[in-house]
């Protein structure tokens, strides 16, 4: 009769409810969303990838002299100093990139031209495949 007893005991601790909560199918859940998301964030981002320093970094050492396109006041364009219309800015830097699309291209703008102008610049030199494109600022002075 012992025996009996002892049978239905155990019968009676396996049917108990479990009271531990399983977390694994939430951490799977949770892993392909992050994967999700770290592939996915990157395709949102819309604009013209450019190459800025940081502010307060000293200034970089240059193998070569870079290619400097000016935005004046007036929306006129001139690289290194020399005017040119809007319509020849691709092909006169062509001529003068020796790095090809690889060339480093600065980018001033003067702080009253209109912001689109600017982005028209840059947004033209990234189409036509250049990807180390800077803007050039001054450093600020202390407040």
């Amino acid at each position: 009769m012992g025996m009996a007893l002892g049978g239905k005991a155990r019968r009676g601790r396996g049917r108990a409810p479990i009271s531990q909560i399983n977390i694994t199918p939430m951490v799977d859940v949770m892993l392909v969303l992050l994967i999700v998301f770290m592939v996915a964030a990157p395709l949102m981002t819309n604009g013209v990838p450019i190459d800025l320093p940081q502010a307060r970094a000293g200034a970089m050492p240059l193998k070569a002299k870079p290619i400097t396109v000016t935005v004046q006041p007036d929306g006129a364009l001139s690289i290194d100093g020399v005017a040119v219309r809007q319509e020849k800015l691709l092909a006169t830097i062509a001529g003068l990139a020796n790095a090809g699309r690889n060339e480093r291209l600065y980018v001033r703008g003067d702080t009253s031209v209109a912001y689109g102008t600017v982005m028209s610049v840059m947004g033209a030199l990234a189409g036509a495949g250049y990807t180390h494109i800077g803007l050039v600022t001054t450093p600020e002075g202390p407040p």
